[in-house]
């Protein structure tokens, strides 16, 4: 099984918070930065259980290149 670190980027809005991961161009909302992160790692996961190989790699690798660098932030983080 392959391990390959995602992309979490968080940010405050009007209404809340928004969670985006540009590799698999998810996004999620919610109400506070603890359930922002939950609603993403679930969308996450849901994708990772329906998606198909092939959908998965063409998102991972529509990005073309190396990532740029990125701050890595845990998704979940026990405050």
């Amino acid at each position: 099984m392959m391990t390959r670190q995602l992309t979490a980027i968080l940010e405050q809005d009007e209404e809340g918070y928004v969670a985006f991961c540009p590799e698999l161009d998810i996004a999620s909302q919610g109400d506070t930065v603890t359930q922002v992160r939950e609603n993403l790692a679930e969308a996450l996961v849901l994708f990772f259980e329906c998606a198909s190989a092939e959908e998965v790699e063409r998102r991972l690798h529509s990005l073309g290149g190396q990532p740029s660098e990125r701050k890595i932030l845990p998704l979940y983080r026990r405050d």
